[in-house]
């Protein structure tokens, strides 16, 4: 947790309060992703894309970890060299 000053009141007063980190990426998004899915009706109809496509949230795939490319050969340099890769995936 981190303290933060937040100015409000068109810049009039500031007030101290405690930010939890942000879940934008990795585990913890995914683990937030799943918690919404399972709050939402199932019968609930989801707009994908651009607007374009629709689909129930019952269809809708369960979040997965990402899987590890370690060892596996990295194009890099507009394809020009390569090297090994180091991503060892998520937890899960």
């Amino acid at each position: 947790m981190t303290k933060i000053t937040k100015v409000t009141a068109r810049g009039t007063a500031t007030r101290k309060v405690e930010l939890e980190p942000i879940k934008w990426s990795g585990d913890a998004f995914r683990d937030l992703q799943k918690q919404r899915l399972q709050k939402i009706p199932k019968n609930l109809t989801v707009h994908l894309g651009r607007g374009v496509r629709t689909t129930k949230a019952k269809n809708l795939p369960e979040p997965q970890a990402r899987p590890s490319s370690y060892g596996m050969t990295r194009i890099t340099g507009r394809g020009t060299s390569s090297r090994k890769s180091r991503n060892i995936g998520s937890k899960q």
